[in-house]
């Protein structure tokens, strides 16, 4: 099946408001952390219930959107889901500084449920705003990426934007992609390693960018000082509302976040690496070259981050209008993203349930490669 002949939605069914309602479904989320914060206890539950649970049933229930929008579809007929990520930095925002104000000085609240608030501000925090952040650094609208900007500085990972719009758009696939994992990579390793790598290379990315300008990186113009100056403003308001226990719980949401960032970074891509074609030369980017997912209420939750096949083609592409490509164009996951993040986070059994699609993978797609050792290890040269 081609990917043109995938079902097809015209524009003026996808400028419905009832067809973008249901990735509105994360609004709950900022009610139900209030509702945890002033309980504590085992209420502390309902944030990963209602998020990676709920929509992991919701999927068994639902099954698979395969149909696809029109992607000609005009910016005026998304309205209603461009506005979701406009509107989610401040309710963010705020949720994770009124509750550092208010945990700090709750007297029903143990030091451990404290920490356990803020893990369910991680999922807001990780879950969803750095997903909405993403989104909107792909925007050439200069207000869509302030606010990508914005929230990730809520959770200190700024250099985000610059890692992948400069470094892994561009290198996916190959060994100076740092959060592509590499086969029979485990999570256990790719973290530390893509913690320190990816710093490195979104720094180095602006500085040769600037470079070729004739700058030095000190330049102004180094977006790096704008992520330093929001961050740094971030942990004084939380020292100003809550002491250094404030930083901790704000450091805290920040790591939970993260950590969920790089697991996905690290399905989304397992193991798929683009054919070298000599003298450093890789072929183009494909939808092979990243996992699919078609699974829709996970999808309607990370707002069709799963669709990342065809993000990768076509990296501007909003998100209601991301294309399913089918098993013959693109590698397909078991699950949503909910469950292969579980499973990412337990080696044995992710490879084996990964391995043999990797190794099928490359059966299907690259039957004259013979030798993947060097892909396997990074090994092969550097893309130019």
């Amino acid at each position: 099946m081609q990917q043109d002949e995938a079902p097809m939605i015209p524009a003026a069914q996808i400028a419905r408001i009832n067809r973008a309602a249901p990735f509105w479904m994360s609004l709950g989320l900022f009610p139900l952390i209030a509702l945890v914060a002033s309980q504590g206890g085992w209420w502390l539950l309902l944030m990963p219930l209602s998020t990676w649970w709920l929509f992991t049933a919701l999927d068994a229930v639902m099954g698979l959107e395969l149909e696809n929008a029109d992607p000609a579809t005009p910016d005026g007929h998304l309205r209603w889901y461009r506005l979701i990520t406009l509107i989610w930095f401040p309710l963010q925002v705020i949720t994770i500084f009124a509750l550092i104000w208010y945990a700090t000085r709750a007297d029903h609240l143990s030091m451990g449920e404290k920490f356990g608030l803020f893990f369910g501000v991680g999922i807001i925090s990780g879950t969803i705003g750095i997903n909405y952040s993403h989104e909107l650094m792909h925007q050439k609208n200069r207000l869509e990426r302030w606010l990508a900007d914005l929230l990730l500085a809520t959770v200190l990972y700024s250099h985000f934007r610059s890692e992948h719009l400069l470094v892994h758009h561009r290198h996916v696939g190959t060994a100076r992609d740092p959060v592509t994992a590499r086969y029979n990579e485990g999570f256990h390793r790719f973290f530390p390693r893509v913690l320190r790598q990816s710093l490195i290379s979104a720094f180095a990315a602006e500085k040769a960018m600037l470079a070729r300008k004739g700058k030095p990186w000190a330049d102004l113009t180094n977006p790096f000082w704008r992520y330093w100056t929001l961050q740094g403003t971030c942990l004084v308001l939380a020292f100003a509302l809550g002491g250094w226990i404030g930083v901790a719980l704000f450091a805290f949401q920040a790591a939970v976040a993260i950590w969920q960032l790089e697991l996905t970074n690290y399905v989304e891509h397992y193991g798929l690496t683009r054919k070298h074609l000599g003298d450093g030369r890789y072929e183009h980017v494909l939808p092979r070259h990243s996992w699919n997912a078609a699974h829709k209420a996970s999808n309607w939750l990370l707002i069709n981050l799963q669709r990342h096949s065809d993000h990768h083609f076509k990296p501007d592409r909003r998100f209601p209008l991301l294309q399913n490509h089918p098993e013959d164009d693109a590698p397909q996951l078991p699950y949503g993203y909910p469950v292969m993040t579980i499973a990412a986070m337990i080696p044995p059994l992710w490879k084996r349930v990964m391995n043999p699609r990797v190794k099928a993978w490359r059966k299907h797609y690259y039957p004259e490669i013979t030798d993947w050792h060097p892909y396997n290890k990074g090994l092969n040269p550097l893309p130019r």
